[in-house]
């Protein structure tokens, strides 16, 4: 560890400790500031170097982009590109570089760390992921340098995390079909990570935070050396980062103690013309407490709290499994999930680069990042679903002589087991990527080329664990009876197998067990998956002269990919488990690819960019995509664009070889009186699966007026039509639809009857080709840079605007079975709302820059297929529920940034200050329900909205070049 061996000692202490806070830190971040002015300032003297550049303040800068083939500026290119410089990165302070991103307007319905709190089987907890358009992590192309890299999961998902931040000099965000250019995968754009790969000098970075709450401490540290040797013919690059983030386990934040939650309504009848979904405050579980409730029979009610204390629950107006009022808090059990993960990143990035010759170069990089993710994900709950005979040992005396006088010999209870430890998943990634390449150009047929090639090896080595019950082994522990013997208290099933090594276990109560009482049947589940990427590609690029008008662009290559994935479960892990019950993951494909780009300026200010792509893949075969794009200025200031584009996506490892991922959680089941059942999902693979087809359709213009010097505009309108999606059914619609009599969903499960209960389902699903998906919508984009001296007469500084919308006009669903359903305008997961912006403003004067920034979202609904009333309402059907409200309301954010350079000779020295959520808004609380894990989860959309409040982040850049 780098970092604290320069530190003072008390800050060193804060830093191993993770324990920072904001006036500590800011003292401590001070003295680093001049402890790193006085060393690197003497140590230029003794060795002097070329002075670096200042370091701008500006949020704007003017960058050729490589969203196309053929380079071009970011408001040339007919396909519309947002290029995030550095100076914007930095602004913003990220945790990780992902979290920015995200914060796109046309970014929606990303994969973070706290929206895949519950990926509890996938492996996915933990990822920091990219979706353009909310059409999937899948269908953005996530690409480094204008290179792919191995994903983190077995869908292929890049963790943005394993890119080395600090050498990221701009990111350019490609919203439109790119996959002619880039390959598959590309169906709503690519996402490019430039790194400054002729970085010449020494710099680092060290930050750290937590939120006004004084929870979700964390810390960031980052050390970058570019060195040129022979003469400048060499250039050697270095980095080194590191993150740790505490997270925040449970939910303490007032707005999720208010049991926002959306239930059965206790009134509802079918015909009554009441609404069937309530969105209501202070409601709760009814079938579950922290030391169980019974839940059927006379005893109905009956709950243990701390030692076993007998107690009777207040039901208020009830519908299993929901109350609203009463003892609704008792069901709550969300505090045993995480608000935030806690996280902990290391990674090493090095670049050794030769010029072999004037026009060649050779290269070879080698990254190596470990990302480890911890956090809770929920309660071990039993909602009513537990057998308790009356003659188990543990029940209390007086329950079992009632039980006893009622003639009751067993009744169901529901817990979500205070005396079990919540559900934990630890999961850890290694990424490892290597890269050997050329570059060059030469001068052939009259013409100057540019080429590169390179080979690229990435394997990702995951371990996944998952702390759960084997289910089993707690159904034995839990039956526990006097053995007639000794009057002991053991396990029924011991009576006929004394050396079976069951434990009793009483899940009547809070506090009632030994900790010894939970090895028989808790375990850690665990798999191990690799990931391996192999990838060798060449790329030629050329202006060919033209006699008749200006030279032509081309560029084209060809590539080949190999992806595998492989595995190891232990036998024991496989089957039984409450959660997990992972199985290892064989196969692989290959594809090889060729394409060609083209850029022609023709007369009259019309430039036309086209690309064809003929791509072969082993699983699926051949399969062509192309781009066609105009633009045309009719005059100076003014450019119309125009493209349309065929893209594809390809069937990822998942999608083709899943041995079988299960998940376990609850549905409403219609089949009994809507009661939460518990459902085991085995999710395999399709080897059968075709790419994807999307074409996509985008018009747009870009206005830069002359007559006001910095000013730019573009609006681009955008359609994507999907054919042959690849989707699969969830739980929930497969047992709606064959309550209503659909055969075809009936066959797709069936009733466990080895189960506590006889009601437990098996779901057996798989991915098919089947679904058609469209999305459509508007981007803006408003840029102004000017000296404010240009405005006002004696101001000084630069000013800086920028302002970023999206406005989400259809994402719409045809499965051909159920009706077509349109989720543009909700602000629920299945999103996106119908608007999404950010706006910035950015001053600079001297040594001191200023930073605004408001982030928003529009109000939307829980469902667009909802029927919101309150009295008089239509029938309720599984394709249009009846709701009290379908409301939710939009949100705005602040935040602001500030920073000051001191700089030291050639030592550029920063001190920053960012506050995200300025005001300390609370998100707006969202009714979650009435099925799946509800109770578990905080009321709030974590995509949309921001849950953690007010956050401080301080920090020091140094650069010496």
């Amino acid at each position: 560890m780098l970092i604290p061996k320069i530190l003072p000692h008390a800050c060193r202490r804060r830093v191993d400790h993770l324990s920072p806070n904001v006036a500590g830190l800011a003292k401590c971040l001070l003295g680093v500031l001049a402890l790193t002015g006085t060393t690197f300032a003497h140590a230029q003297e003794s060795s002097p170097a070329a002075s670096a550049p200042t370091r701008s303040s500006a949020v704007l800068e003017e960058v050729v982009v490589t969203g196309s083939r053929v380079a071009r500026n970011g408001y040339d290119t007919p396909t519309p590109v947002t290029v995030i410089g550095e100076a914007e990165i930095e602004a913003a302070a990220p945790v990780n570089l992902a979290d920015f991103v995200n914060e796109l307007p046309s970014v929606s319905g990303s994969t973070t760390p706290s929206t895949s709190n519950r990926s509890l089987s996938s492996g996915a907890a933990g990822i920091s992921s990219i979706n353009l358009r909310g059409l999937g992590n899948a269908r953005t192309l996530v690409l480094l340098d204008g290179r792919r890299s191995v994903g983190s999961l077995a869908q292929g998902t890049v963790d943005i995390n394993t890119f080395p931040q600090a050498l990221v000099k701009s990111v350019e965000v490609v919203t439109g079909g790119a996959s002619a250019t880039y390959g598959s995968d590309a169906v709503s754009g690519i996402v490019n990570f430039i790194l400054d790969k002729d970085y010449t000098g020494f710099k680092g970075t060290l930050e750290a935070g937590e939120t006004t709450y004084g929870d979700d401490q964390s810390w960031n540290a980052s050390l970058t050396g570019g060195i040129p040797f022979a003469g400048g013919r060499g250039h050697l690059l270095l980095n080194g980062q590191m993150s740790r983030r505490d997270g925040i386990y449970g939910m303490p934040r007032d707005w999720a103690q208010e049991g926002w939650h959306m239930v059965n309504n206790p009134a509802y009848e079918s015909g009554n013309g009441l609404p069937e979904y309530l969105v209501a405050s202070q409601s709760g579980q009814s079938v579950m407490t922290a030391g169980g409730i019974i839940t059927n029979t006379e005893l109905r009610g009956t709950y243990f709290g701390v030692g076993g204390v007998v107690n009777q629950f207040a039901y208020g107006e009830t519908r299993d499994p929901w109350t609203i009022g009463g003892d609704w808090a008792l069901g709550e059990s969300n505090g045993r999930t995480s608000l935030e993960p806690e996280s902990k990143r290391d990674g090493v990035f090095s670049r050794l680069s030769y010029e072999l010759t004037d026009r060649m170069e050779v290269f070879a990089e080698a990254s190596w990042n470990e990302n480890v993710a911890q956090q809770w994900g929920g309660s071990q709950s039993d909602k009513g679903s537990v057998i308790i005979y009356t003659d188990n040992a543990f029940l209390p005396t007086e329950v079992a002589q009632r039980a006893a006088d009622l003639g009751i010999t067993q009744f169901n209870l529901g817990t979500y087991n205070a005396d079990i430890p919540t559900r934990i998943t630890d999961n850890t990634r290694t990424v490892k990527r290597y890269v050997l390449g050329f570059n060059g150009s030469f001068d052939a047929v009259g013409s100057d080329w540019d080429w590169d090639a390179y080979y690229q090896r990435g394997v990702t080595d995951t371990d996944e664990t998952l702390l759960t019950t084997h289910r089993g082994r707690l159904a034995e522990a839990q039956d526990a009876v006097f053995d007639p013997g000794s009057d002991e208290i053991v396990c029924r099933s011991s009576l006929d197998n004394p050396g079976n090594g069951c434990v009793p276990f009483n899940r009547m109560g809070i506090g009632v067990n030994a900790p010894g009482a939970l090895d028989y049947f808790m375990g850690v589940p665990e798999r191990r998956q690799r990931f391996e990427q192999d990838v060798a590609a060449v790329n030629f690029s050329t202006n060919v002269a033209n006699p008749w008008l200006d030279p032509i662009g081309i560029a084209f290559g060809a590539e080949h990919r190999r992806e595998e994935i492989s595995g190891s479960v232990d036998e024991q892990y496989q089957n039984g488990w409450t959660y997990g019950n992972y199985l290892p993951t064989f196969g692989d494909y290959n594809v090889s690819e060729a394409y060609l780009e083209t850029l022609v300026l023709l007369p009259k200010g019309v430039e036309f960019n086209g690309a064809v792509r003929g791509t072969d893949y082993s699983t699926s075969g051949f399969v062509t995509t192309w781009k066609a794009g105009l633009t045309w200025s009719p005059i100076d200031d003014l450019k119309l664009r125009l493209t349309k584009s065929r893209d594809i996506r390809a069937p990822n490892l998942e999608e083709l070889y899943q041995a079988g991922r299960r998940n376990t959680n609850f549905v409403t089941d219609p089949f009994y009186g809507n009661i939460s059942t518990r459902y085991t999902q085995d999710s395999t693979g399709n080897p059968d699966l075709k790419p994807e087809e999307a074409d996509t359709l985008g018009v747009g213009f870009v206005y830069r007026p002359s007559y006001v010097p910095g000013l730019g505009l573009s609006v681009d309108y955008y359609d994507i039509k999907i054919d042959d999606a690849i989707s699969s059914v969830t739980p929930q619609n497969i047992v709606d639809r064959c309550h209503e009599g659909n055969q075809t969903f009936c066959n797709a499960f069936y009733r466990i009857p080895e189960s506590d209960t006889g009601l437990d389902l098996y779901i057996n699903n798989s991915p098919f080709n089947f679904v058609g998906e469209r999305a459509r919508g508007i981007d803006v984009e408003v840029s102004y840079l000017m000296p404010l001296s240009n405005v006002v007469d004696g101001w000084r500084g630069d000013l800086t605007l920028r302002a970023l919308a999206t406005h989400y006009l259809e994402m719409s669903s045809d499965n051909g079975v159920d009706p077509a359903t349109d989720s543009a305008g909700q602000n629920t997961g299945g999103g996106p709302p119908d608007w999404l912006y950010r706006l910035t403003a950015g001053y600079a004067l001297d040594r001191f820059s200023a930073i605004f920034t408001g982030r928003g979202v529009s109000a939307g609904t829980y469902d667009n297929t909802y029927i919101e009333c309150t009295s008089g309402c239509p029938e309720s059907s599984s394709q249009n529920r009846t709701i009290n409200t379908n409301h939710i309301e939009g949100a705005f954010y602040i935040d602001a940034y500030f920073a000051w350079n001191m700089d030291v000779g050639n030592l550029e020295n920063q001190l920053y200050f960012k506050i995200t959520n300025l005001l300390n808004k609370d998100p707006e609380v969202v009714g979650l329900g009435p099925g799946d894990s509800s109770n578990v989860e905080p009321g709030v959309n974590r995509a949309l909205y921001d849950y953690l409040g007010r956050v401080f982040r301080i920090g020091i850049r140094f650069n010496w070049g």
